[in-house]
């Protein structure tokens, strides 16, 4: 059986130009250890007897073969239902209602909104229960929650709507009781909640794919841009900023912001977190 195959750090530095690239993330040389595991990882499973013709593969092989094998095996997938619950509560308690009665005078039914990055889909289905719950309404509303991730596998997972006991760890009670049905592979997400959402696989750098991405009432970017440079960080932001309606909001992780990347959007603290409006 042949041993490993000799990876140098000009092999790796290759790589990670192409990851950038291809992506946005940047992965800095204190994660050359996890880098070059993965990518070993990766020469293994596809058989190659070497770096080069692995490499060479990646390149100029299918975009839909190798490099989103890569991707997907360095992407980080850590998530679960009611996520950072002080910044949905501000959202579903102090901007949701002042937003909605805004569309109501103008007769305005359709809610859009955009969960990107979604993972393995527990973000975009605490919106729709979050959603459900907050408007009295609901049924004269044209809802729709896009969820997006450029990983497949996650997507996969989120399509069949079946959580662990670790996904279901911050859900309360209430919710967990009205929404889920427990069966003996897991929790399982009622129809309810699974109907207005709907999951496509897009790379966030991807220029073409953003453009087609318009007029969203809510974006939800949480946990995404600390993972790219800052050149791939004001792009994206760029491009969420131009899929937002005047007035909509974006909501970003606790230790993200757009402040030191541009100045287009409006910074609004509720109560204890920010969110970023964009002028009407």
């Amino acid at each position: 059986m042949p041993g490993p195959v000799e990876i140098t750090q000009n092999d790796l530095n290759r790589v990670r130009d192409f990851i950038f690239k291809e992506t946005g993330i940047f992965y800095e040389s204190k994660k050359d250890n996890y880098l070059k595991t993965r990518v070993c990882q990766r020469i293994a499973e596809t058989g190659c007897e070497s770096f080069q013709k692995w490499f060479n593969n990646l390149v100029f092989g299918s975009r839909d073969g190798e490099p989103l094998n890569l991707i997907e095996e360095l992407t980080v997938n850590e998530t679960y239902f009611f996520r950072d619950f002080p910044q949905l509560r501000g959202f579903a308690e102090e901007v949701l209602p002042a937003y909605l009665e805004k569309k109501r005078k103008n007769r305005d039914y359709n809610l859009k909104l955009w969960s990107a990055a979604c993972s393995t889909g527990e973000e975009p289905y605490t919106l729709s229960i979050i959603l459900r719950e907050m408007i009295e309404d609901f049924d004269l509303w044209d809802l729709r929650i896009e969820a997006t991730d450029i990983d497949r596998r996650v997507l996969r997972h989120a399509r069949l709507g079946l959580y662990g006991d670790r996904s279901m760890k911050d859900t309360p009670t209430v919710y967990r009781d009205k929404y889920f049905r427990k069966t003996t592979e897991g929790w399982r997400v009622l129809p309810a909640v699974t109907e207005p959402v709907f999951f496509e696989q897009i790379n966030l750098v991807d220029r073409l794919a953003m453009r087609r991405r318009r007029r969203y009432d809510f974006i939800f970017c949480r946990n995404v841009l600390i993972y790219f440079n800052d050149s791939s960080r004001k792009r994206v932001v760029s491009d969420l900023y131009d899929a937002l309606l005047p007035g909509g909001y974006i909501f970003l992780g606790h230790a993200e912001s757009v402040g030191r990347i541009t100045a287009a959007f409006v910074l609004e603290r509720m109560g204890d977190f920010l969110c970023y409006r964009k002028p009407s």
